[in-house]
């Protein structure tokens, strides 16, 4: 006959009795800690070590692929920027000297470097300001559309679209006896070179510089407009705010520091430009005109190796106008992460 125990009674014979469950104390638990941590420590430490090398070799490896480069960097752009700056600083004999910074109060010197900024301000705020409306207008279309793809490219192209045949086409388009000037002339009787050849001026280089300041703010402003999330502009209308509001609180601020950065290095391009207007205008006018005029022939008596002192100016120029451009991109970059 079988006895059943009773509850909280000895257990019956031939069963094992319950064990009681076992609650470790606060030494245990904290021992039990230690050793995980220094268990993760230890094996953090070791994957450390076994990566180590690797990474450092890595390192090594792209910093050995960056060599072509630099030294191209070195061999055609620092080492004439330095000779052509440090000709300013010497006379006919290879001496040293300070004389020759007088040439920065010359009239000629003066009228040359508000030359190039006026025309380099002027084309850079029109192809900045018509750059900006289109890539606004090419945010619409599907990034992997034909026709956005087919502006990009051309974009790509015109950008670098210049010199002898960005001049040859704008002759045969607007100059003396371009397609488009003759035209005007016969139908409406309008004569674009009525004041002069307008073209083979200081002020007409403004169009063809356009030309290709446009697409080079194209291809620059587009990433910053794209970076621009559509989540923002849901949670403004979320709280009430409207379309004009979400522009002018939101958009535009976070889109100024871009649009300045891109302004600012359409400055530098038009500013350091000559091969377009040296296939137009023959005399000096902007800075980069006047050094090809004093390395042909000195025309400011008693200085000497004024190409030098103007390349040194336009040194400082760019060197001031791209380190403004660096602090706009980084402010710009936050938002786009």
């Amino acid at each position: 006959m079988t006895t059943a125990s009773a509850p909280g009674g000895p257990a019956a014979p031939g069963t094992a009795a319950p064990s009681a469950p076992v609650t470790a104390g606060p030494a245990a638990t904290s021992a039990a800690a230690a050793v995980t941590g220094a268990t993760t420590a230890a094996a953090d430490a070791t994957a450390r070590r076994g990566a180590g090398p690797r990474v450092r070799r890595r390192g090594g490896v792209a910093w050995l692929g960056l060599t072509p480069f630099a030294a191209y960097v070195l061999l055609f752009l620092a080492v004439p920027a330095v000779i052509a700056v440090g000709s300013g600083f010497s006379t006919g004999d290879g001496a040293f000297t300070f004389a020759n910074l007088a040439a920065f109060a010359d009239p000629t010197v003066l009228r040359a470097f508000g030359a190039s900024f006026g025309l380099s301000a002027v084309s850079a705020v029109v192809g900045a300001v018509i750059g900006a409306v289109v890539c606004w207008a090419l945010s619409a279309l599907r990034p992997d559309g034909m026709v956005r793809s087919v502006i990009d490219a051309a974009a790509s192209v015109l950008a670098q679209f210049g010199g002898v045949m960005l001049a040859f086409a704008f002759i045969a388009t607007i100059g003396v006896q371009g397609l488009v000037t003759t035209w005007l002339v016969s139908t409406f009787g309008v004569d674009l070179n009525a004041g002069g050849a307008f073209l083979y001026t200081v002020p007409g280089l403004v169009l063809p510089y356009v030309y290709f300041q446009v697409p080079l703010m194209v291809l620059t402003f587009m990433p910053a407009l794209e970076g621009v999330k559509a989540q923002w502009g849901e949670a403004a209308a979320t709280l009430g705010a409207s379309r004009a509001t979400y522009w002018r609180r939101i958009a535009l601020p976070v889109l100024a520091p871009a649009f300045w950065g891109s302004l600012l290095l359409l400055f530098a391009n038009a500013f350091s430009s000559f091969a377009t207007a040296a296939a137009l205008i023959s005399q000096g006018g902007i800075v980069p005109l006047t050094i090809r005029a004093q390395l042909t022939s000195e025309t400011i008596i008693g200085l000497q190796n004024v190409a030098g002192v103007l390349a040194l100016g336009m040194v400082i120029v760019m060197a001031v106008v791209m380190g403004v451009y660096s602090l706009l991109q980084r402010r710009a970059a936050r938002w786009q992460r």
